[in-house]
């Protein structure tokens, strides 16, 4: 009988993507302390003042210019490529920067920045430029359906099925780089040990649930990620 690979779910938070530059969103200086979200993400401000709104993520696609993965977005995708077991990443950041670094077993639970869905036809294609009122839906022509492919406050994010259903057979939950205090994300860690998991936080400081995790690891993002995964790789 083969030995038992552990299956691996992590989790993602902006912490990861700050250090190469993209703006959080919790932190004192981040984008909620300078914009209300209730006037930017959510579906009625979106119903309220489209323009805005639109402008609004805008701003952040083009903020994403330039921006590169670093050295935690690619000791992940080294992590998946060389374990044998699964390995689920789960990101609340709707960046691209995972995906640029080489993870493939990837869901994106707030969707992604640089996608648009169209509300009239229900397709989501890739968009790097400003979504307009008059920008048409590459599939369907419709004019004015577009939004960002963004989970707003009061919205469902997305593939919590698949999520869940993982985190059940995990044998090790890792958190990297969030508060832990927005949901469903912060419940992951109490589902991982309910399933028996071995739960892990690697955070630039402790998180609001930090004392709920078997094992606790603090400092930047390109500094823990990477050296847990080289010590993982070496001993599983």
């Amino acid at each position: 009988m083969s030995e038992h690979k552990p299956s691996i779910v992590i989790l993602t938070g902006a912490g990861i993507s700050a250090e190469s530059g993209i703006a959080t969103f919790r932190d004192k200086d981040g984008v909620w302390s300078k914009f209300k979200l209730e006037d930017f993400a959510t579906p009625e401000a979106f119903e309220r003042d489209p323009v805005k709104v639109q402008h609004f993520y805008n701003e952040r696609r083009a903020g994403m210019k330039g921006k590169q993965p670093n050295a935690a977005h690619e000791a992940l995708a080294r992590l998946e490529k060389e374990h044998e077991g699964e390995v689920l990443l789960v990101t609340q950041n709707i960046d691209d920067l995972h995906d640029r670094a080489g993870s493939k077993n990837l869901i994106h639970m707030h969707g992604e920045l640089l996608k648009a869905w169209c509300t009239g036809c229900d397709m989501r294609s890739a968009w790097l430029e400003d979504i307009e009122t008059e920008s048409s839906c590459a599939f369907c022509g419709q004019k004015g359906s577009l939004r960002p492919d963004v989970v707003w406050f009061g919205e469902m994010p997305y593939q919590m099925d698949q999520i869940f259903d993982a985190l059940e057979r995990a044998d090790i939950f890792i958190s990297i780089g969030t508060s832990g205090a927005v949901y469903p994300a912060a419940g992951f860690v109490d589902a991982a040990n309910q399933a028996g998991a071995r739960t892990i936080e690697l955070n630039l400081e402790p998180s609001d649930g930090s004392y709920l995790f078997d094992e606790v690891a603090h400092g930047p993002a390109t500094e823990v990620v990477p050296n847990w995964v080289e010590w993982f790789l070496k001993e599983a």
